[in-house]
């Protein structure tokens, strides 16, 4: 196998990571964070920590709110408070940014600062956050009857999202031999990658030009995320992300801590730099999952599905900042029928906000899929029990079939191709599907449990289609790449995307070299600098193959177009 072309920098140590930049006159900053989870702010007194020797500054939302920086955008079309405002939502949140000469002055800072509480009922169970005696917890937007993705019916609810025929799924339950229902929680989970977010931010006040480093999956992105904080315009923004030590989704949205860094260096005049700590990760950065969810399937007698109805409570934290860039609240959960032909279907999500960190990223590809996916496989395992069938001819005999492709599904969703039965039969014969069953009965005699688990799940990847996909109304989900061929032969290739470990250098270099005939190891891959590579969406969600890889080889295709052409021009033959 061809090695992978990043491996040699990082297995003798010379990755180039941000918290490794040191640039001239740089300093430090971190945050005080909140001891509790819901409370007013009385007051903050900084005089002590601005005594202390290095420390430099003290931000508070006082600070930023003449420059109207105290809340930026979130991905989902809500606001989010950079730092605390009047209150704080959550455990850990951003209440003083604390600049100074190093980190050890910085952790001295922050540790003299004093902020005065005054506790609020906490609200932590999703379940009780439309009770009619639950705490307010966003008096910005209490009076508001929508908070950016429709209609809200408590000042604790973020939307409401149907898909599919809900009266046709109610007469499929009606004429049902059998039903089953569960309720199902997919518990919040955090990325924890092994490198946490940090940036350094520099702004040039001779050229007003701001360069941020930092972790950023997508950094085109999160240019267009500080212009539209900061003001200032987006040519005068150069985002660099340079080698990341893992992302899972985390590293897509914007932190207070990269707009808090920027303002130090614009009020300062000199770099600032920001590293997140491992447990304000944990406790802090965007979570994935955290839906509650209630399954029920109806079926005849002898297996087949006849309909399905799912509802979710979705659990988004204290601020409706989820990173997920389809055009529907939910994402993408009404890909919950599967790989099943399922002819009546409905699901509804409402989401909530808790005094929990805020997120809902796309941790191991998801936009909700994965809580899709749990949710109706689980579900096929009920039917099962019920039914006393085997789970693995349950669902081959609900699979879409070979020839219903292409395929409409009762959400609407278009399964352009598969063979599903075929993929499964293989995979049961491949692990001797019925010699574990025979093994686990021989076992289980014996007093001995053994558990077998069967799964099969179709997920939607690439998050690229423009009619499905946007930010924030402004960018479709497009990706682009640019290549030089060189007059040596060799090429260069610049993608939106960015890698944080899954090896694009290696793997778009292939691509390249099979379009274009040039050995993998005379091309160079860049991404990650918004001066330099075109303009991209980043790499989440499983799209940097699909979306990105498919962007070069369709660049590689117009290279190799012109060179036929100018070659069978020189020739004096045809093109072709």
């Amino acid at each position: 196998a061809r090695k992978r072309k990043e491996d040699i920098r990082f297995i003798q140590g010379k990755g180039n990571y941000t918290d490794d930049l040191q640039l001239k006159g740089m300093v430090h900053g971190d945050f005080v964070r909140s001891s509790h989870a819901h409370a007013k702010i009385k007051s903050i007194n900084k005089d002590a920590a601005l005594e202390i020797p290095g420390v430099l500054a003290v931000l508070t939302a006082d600070d930023l709110r003449p420059l109207n920086l105290h809340w930026m955008p979130t991905l989902a079309g809500d606001s989010q408070a950079v730092l605390a405002d009047e209150k704080v939502h959550f455990q850990n949140q951003e209440i003083a940014f604390v600049i100074g000469t190093d980190r050890y002055a910085v952790a001295d800072g922050i540790e003299a600062v004093e902020v005065d509480y005054e506790e609020l009922p906490v609200l932590v169970d999703p379940s009780k956050a439309m009770d009619k005696d639950a705490p307010i917890l966003r008096d910005d937007i209490a009076d508001k009857d929508e908070a950016g993705q429709g209609p809200r019916k408590h000042p604790n609810h973020i939307f409401n999202w149907q898909a599919g025929d809900a009266d046709a799924t109610d007469k499929a339950f009606a004429d049902a031999d059998v039903t089953v229902s569960e309720h199902i929680v997919y518990p919040r989970v955090v990325p924890s990658p092994l490198e946490t977010c940090c940036c350094v931010a520099d702004m040039d006040p001779v050229t007003g030009k701001l360069t941020l480093h930092g972790t950023f999956q997508a950094p085109h992105v999160v240019r267009t995320i500080v212009s539209l904080i900061s003001g200032i315009a987006e040519h005068n923004i150069r985002v660099i992300s340079p080698d990341i030590g893992g992302g899972f989704g985390n590293k897509v949205g914007a932190y207070p801590g990269y707009v808090c860094s920027v303002v130090g260096s614009i009020v300062l005049k000199q770099p600032v730099k920001w590293v997140e700590s491992r447990i304000d990760n944990l406790s802090t950065t965007a979570f994935a999952r955290d839906y509650h969810m209630d399954g029920e399937l109806a079926a005849t007698k002898d297996g087949k599905i006849t309909g399905l109805r799912a509802y979710a409570l979705a659990d988004h934290g204290a601020f409706n900042a989820h990173a997920q860039p389809s055009k529907w609240p939910a994402g993408l959960f009404s890909i919950v029928s599967g790989s099943y032909d399922i002819p009546a279907a409905y699901c509804s999500v409402d989401g909530v906000f808790t005094n929990k960190a805020p997120g809902g990223v796309a941790y191991r590809c998801s936009f909700r899929v994965t809580e899709a996916a749990y949710l109706i496989e689980r579900m096929i395992d009920v039917l099962a029990r019920k039914l006393d069938m085997d789970p693995a001819e349950l669902r081959v005999k609900n699979f879409i079939q070979p020839e219903q492709f292409p395929y409409q599904s009762a959400f609407g969703w278009e399964y352009d191709s598969g063979d599903y039965p075929t993929a499964m039969n293989k995979a049961l014969e491949a692990v001797d599907y019925k010699g574990l069953r025979k093994e686990q009965a021989k076992k289980r005699a014996n007093g001995e449990l053994m558990g077998i688990g069967v799964s099969f799940f179709t997920e939607i990847v690439g998050a690229g289609p423009v009619k499905a996909c946007d930010l924030l109304g402004l960018v479709g989900l497009f990706e682009s790449c640019e290549i030089r061929i060189h007059p040596t032969g060799s090429a260069i290739a610049r993608l939106g995307t960015k890698s944080q470990g899954q090896g694009h250098e290696t793997t778009y270099a292939q691509i390249l070299a099979t379009e274009l005939g040039i050995p993998s190891d005379d091309i160079t891959i860049e991404e990650g600098d918004t001066d330099t590579v075109p303009y991209g969406l980043g790499t989440y969600g499983s799209r940097s193959t699909p979306v990105g890889g498919a962007a070069a080889a369709m660049a590689a295709r117009k290279i190799k177009a012109k060179a036929q052409t100018i070659a069978a021009h020189n020739l004096e033959v045809a093109e072709d």
